[in-house]
């Protein structure tokens, strides 16, 4: 970061005694993780393309970034130009007037967005953020483990196969755990995974009046197969593991299954990462009672707040960085295992990335599948599957996850967690006034 800075104020240095006109500095707010890294290092390419744009930094880490960038956005500061967002802000921010809408052009090629991801950043008939990267959940599975067990996964499997499998392979004495899952506490960390599990079981966060559906035998059921599987065959201090964790604990081959972001398959497929890059197979998102809400759906993306004053230079930086030809710069740096996947249709269809990408058809089809509006078996009044699309969910599904995790830590029972976030829910929707 402190080289590219040091190479921007080279350059402006240069142009300005050159007797260039001075230019626009964009400040960008973005998350610690990988893709978004690697768009950093990609500074200088942007910046020689287009001289009178320079790029400022604001790296956080997702907790920090998600507080820092609200509280921004809320009280109108203008401190960033461009703000990277998750799918769950963008509906409730464009519909506040927060977000400047993004200017499509052919060049951009919206139609060239997954159908799925694209309506879920839009309002009205119009893109409010551009995606960078996004993912649906798939399930991982050790193939060497499942052959050796002489156990067939299928492509669809359910919930009760995965157990199955699990108690097939689950060796601690080896150093192998059936499964691997999100315990660590958050609205999106165990609960993403647990609101998938209730989803499929029939369950839903409320009902079509707004009141909490958590104290159900649907949420029952699912929340207590999770417990009961992980405290079965997962690995110890699991109420700590979120998807970094699990990330290591199945790089390491310590993970018989695991369920998660479609993202990760590419690194453990990735032999410079994983101990088992060639022991991997992928299926769908296990199921219960419904397909319904079964895999979830996630992405990062660049928006531009309506406080900046930049609008016009951001727009040509939020283009760049989620085009077509972006990903071709990162496959042309780094090999095609790296572009930032699950957001263009040009992306799958590329005989290069195929070649690479064992994971892409999985990881396709999960993202398809999804549907933001129907993503539970009774009729809910709310958009998205592992999330809610409102101002509240945040401190609902923090509070929530908390009992969860304690459930699955074994402080208190499955019955009491669901009693005590039903409680939890309901006095957060009344006081927010959804009913009386």
């Amino acid at each position: 970061m402190h080289s590219l800075l040091k190479a921007s104020l080279t350059w402006a240095m240069a142009t300005a005694a050159a007797g260039a006109l001075a230019g626009t500095e964009l400040v960008i707010a973005t998350v610690n993780n990988g893709h978004m890294i690697e768009m950093q290092k990609l500074t200088p390419r942007f910046e020689k393309a287009h001289p009178d744009i320079t790029l400022k930094w604001v790296t956080l880490e997702e907790g920090v970034l998600r507080q820092r960038v609200t509280t921004d956005i809320a009280t109108k500061g203008g401190q960033f130009d461009v703000m990277t967002v998750g799918i769950y802000e963008v509906p409730i921010w464009s519909k506040k007037g927060w977000l400047q809408p993004i200017a499509t052009d052919a060049a951009y090629d919206a139609a060239d967005l997954l159908p799925t991801i694209r309506e879920g950043l839009s309002y009205e008939g119009k893109l409010y953020a551009s995606p960078f990267y996004g993912e649906g959940s798939i399930l991982m599975y050790r193939k060497d483990l499942a052959d050796k067990a002489g156990f067939q996964m299928p492509d669809k499997p359910t919930w009760e196969q995965v157990r199955e499998f699990a108690s097939r392979v689950h060796d601690p004495k080896a150093g192998v755990y059936g499964i691997c899952l999100r315990g660590k506490p958050g609205w999106g960390d165990n609960m993403a995974l647990i609101t998938t599990m209730a989803n499929t079981f029939g369950g839903q966060w409320f009902d079509m009046q707004w009141r909490p559906q958590i104290d159900t035998p649907a949420w029952k059921k699912a929340v207590g197969f999770y417990v009961d599987l992980m405290k079965a065959y997962g690995p110890p201090g699991a109420s700590a593991n979120s998807f970094n964790e699990n990330l290591a604990l199945f790089n390491e081959g310590k993970c018989g299954a695991w369920v998660d972001a479609s993202i990760a398959a590419s690194f453990v497929s990735d032999p410079k990462q994983s101990k088992v890059a060639d022991k991997v197979a992928y299926a769908a998102a296990p199921v219960a009672s419904t397909p319904k809400g079964s895999t979830w759906l996630w992405t990062w993306n660049l928006a531009i707040p309506s406080s900046s004053k930049k609008a016009d230079a951001a727009q040509v930086f939020v283009k760049w960085a989620t085009s077509r030809e972006y990903v071709q710069l990162v496959a042309q740096e780094h090999g095609w295992r790296a572009v930032p996947t699950g957001t263009r249709q040009s992306t799958y269809a590329n005989a290069e990335f195929q070649k690479v990408a064992g994971f892409a058809a999985a990881e396709k089809r999960a993202i398809d599948s999804v549907s933001l509006t129907d993503a539970t078996e009774p009729k809910s009044p709310y958009a998205g599957v592992q999330y809610v699309a409102i101002p509240e969910f945040q401190a609902i599904g923090i509070a929530v996850g908390q009992q969860m995790s304690a459930a699955l830590s074994g402080k208190v029972t499955v019955e009491q967690a669901l009693s005590t976030s039903q409680t939890l829910a309901d006095r957060e929707m009344r006081k927010s006034g959804y009913y009386k």
